[in-house]
C-alpha cells in the first residue's frame, strides 16, 4: 500500500480509548476522515487489535514496534512475519517510549525491507534524526519527548527544532518524508508543522483522547490540504 505525503499517523498507544472495540471504532473514524478529505491517514493500534482493524478498514495499519529478530527462539518479541500476516503494512520504530540501540534500528530496517513493511523511525532531536536518515528508513519522525502528551505542540513551542531537523535530514536524504509530533492538538499546530518543512505529523493523545476524534482528524486533514494551496 503506497503512502502519499503529507500524511497523518495516529499512534493509538495503550490508551483505553483506543483498545479493543474502541480501537476499531477509532480506526473507522480515521478511515472516514481520510476518504472525505483525500489525506493519507495511518493508524497504529496495539498488536492484538491489528488483525481486526486491518480486515475492516482500507487505510494503512502500522504496528507500534518491531523487534530486531528473525524467526526462532525469541519468546515475547515481535516478529515481522507475524505483523505482515496480521495485516500491518508498516511499523513505528524507536518511539521515545520504546527506544532501540542504533544497531537494532539498522537491523530492524533491513527486516522491514525484506518483508516490504514501511518503516517510520522516530528520533528525539535533529542530530539523532540525521543519523537515522543516513540509515535510509522510509519515513523519519522527530518528537521532543518532553512535549509528548502535553498539548504544547512542538510546532509552536520549538519551531527551530523542526527547521533544524528538516535541514539536516534533507541534506542527507532530500526525498525522505519527515514527520513531527509531540503536543500536536490543533489544526493550527498541523499547519505550522507543514509550513516549517515537514511532510506530516505523528499524533496520539490529541486524537485518541479527544471528545470527537473524527472532528479532530477532519480538522487536521483540512489543515494539510490548506498547506497544499497556501
Amino acid at each position: 500500500m503506497n503512502l502519499q505525503s503529507p500524511l497523518i499517523i495516529v499512534n493509538f498507544k495503550t490508551y483505553l480509548e483506543s483498545t479493543g472495540a474502541r480501537a476499531l471504532e477509532l480506526a473507522k473514524q480515521a478511515e472516514k476522515a481520510a476518504k472525505e478529505t483525500g489525506v493519507c491517514i495511518v493508524v497504529a493500534p496495539q498488536f492484538c487489535d491489528i488483525t481486526k482493524i486491518a480486515q475492516t478498514v482500507e487505510i494503512p495499519v502500522f504496528a507500534q514496534h518491531l523487534d530486531a529478530i528473525y524467526p526462532g527462539n525469541s519468546t515475547g518479541h515481535i516478529l515481522a512475519e507475524t505483523l505482515k500476516e496480521a495485516g500491518a503494512t508498516g511499523t513505528l520504530i524507536n518511539h521515545s517510549e520504546r527506544q532501540l540501540r542504533l544497531s537494532d534500528i539498522e537491523t530492524t530496517l533491513t527486516i522491514c525491507q525484506k518483508q516490504n513493511l514501511t518503516s517510520c523511525v522516530c528520533a528525539n532531536n535533529p542530530q539523532v534524526s540525521a543519523a537515522i536518515a543516513a540509515l535510509n528508513p522510509d519515513i523519519t519522525s522527530m518528537e521532543p519527548p518532553e512535549l509528548i502528551g502535553t498539548g504544547n505542540s512542538v510546532s509552536k513551542a520549538q519551531p527551530n527544532i523542526i527547521t533544524d531537523t528538516a535541514r539536516l535530514v534533507h541534506q542527507i536524504n532530500p526525498a525522505m518524508p519527515l514527520l513531527c509530533g509531540a503536543g500536536i492538538s490543533t489544526a493550527q499546530d498541523v499547519f505550522l508543522a507543514l509550513k516549517l518543512g515537514t511532510q506530516g505529523i505523528l499524533v496520539a493523545s490529541g486524537v485518541v483522547k479527544a471528545k470527537d476524534p473524527y472532528c479532530v482528524l477532519e480538522a487536521f486533514a483540512n489543515a494539510v490540504n490548506q498547506t497544499k494551496s497556501a
